[in-house]
């Protein structure tokens, strides 16, 4: 059987994943990290989770170890993020078809001269990606109930349709919560394909990538614009919303991998696997 990590940063990143697995048991690295491992409902194969904590240092240490010990089919990150382009809005998914890491550079007497690091997605993984939303039957696995209720004044997060955006996003060690700072500038002028920034997806992706190039995706719902409203929209429940849809949609693409192992196992064609 076929296993996949999916792995997150926050604690109510992962219990939106948690809620998707049956069985699931507490497996500990000998580091001292523990994962926890599960089935998905009606799908064969094993998915781990686990916490990286905030940052790209923290989430390549703990992927590179849950590749170490589980040695997964693939590698995937669900959380939350902050928007950078006026028509993606709060719910919205974005799936990562390139990481940036944005704090690269040379500062020197006339200013900061970027150099970019940057990781393409997982050709499969994104196809797979791409598949799920098609389908649209990941939204059935969104909860319905949020955590934090919106405030009178915000309309429902929930009431929503969100929609999959296939974008770069850009991963750093900084909460971006202004447009005006000469980071934001950075991110416009560098980087402006980029569709979402976060913390933890160039970690990832680096881990993957010393792993033989493990396929490796990541998964963010967004929770806020990156600008001086993020807090309000935290209280208004939006980062609950997107962890539950990012969780959704991530959990999706991970049955299919699992699902797809299953088939050439069986000795399935590729198009029979993806029409069911």
């Amino acid at each position: 059987m076929s296993t996949v990590v999916l792995l997150t940063a926050l604690d109510l990143e992962y219990q939106a994943v948690r809620q998707h697995l049956d069985c699931a048991r507490f497996l500990a690295h000998p580091a001292g990290t523990l994962f926890e491992a599960g089935q998905l409902p009606g799908v064969p194969g094993t998915v781990v989770i686990g916490v990286t904590g905030e940052g790209n240092v923290g989430a390549a240490v703990l992927a590179e170890r849950a590749i170490t010990k589980f040695q997964p089919r693939a590698l995937l990150f669900a959380g939350v993020a902050g928007g950078l382009k006026d028509d993606i809005v709060l719910g919205d998914i974005v799936v990562a078809t390139k990481v940036y890491a944005f704090h690269g550079g040379r500062e020197h007497d006339s200013g900061f001269l970027a150099r970019p690091k940057a990781w393409q997605a997982s050709h499969e993984l994104e196809q797979f990606a791409r598949h799920v939303a098609r389908v649209g039957a990941w939204t059935g696995l969104i909860p319905s109930r949020l955590g934090d209720r919106p405030s009178p004044a915000s309309p429902s997060p929930a009431s929503r349709a969100p929609k999959v955006h296939f974008k770069p996003v850009a991963s750093g060690e900084v909460v971006v919560t202004a447009r005006c700072t000469s980071l934001a500038t950075r991110l416009r002028d560098t980087y402006d394909d980029a569709a979402a920034v976060e913390m933890e997806s160039a970690g990832i992706a680096q881990a993957a990538h010393l792993n033989r190039s493990l396929p490796v995706l990541s998964v963010r719902g967004i929770s806020d614009r990156a600008d001086a409203g993020k807090y309000a929209a935290d209280a208004d429940g939006w980062q609950h919303v997107a962890a539950g849809r990012a969780a959704a949609f991530a959990v999706s693409v991970a049955a299919l991998v699992l699902a797809e192992d299953r088939a050439t196992d069986r000795g399935a064609r590729p198009r029979d696997m993806v029409s069911q």
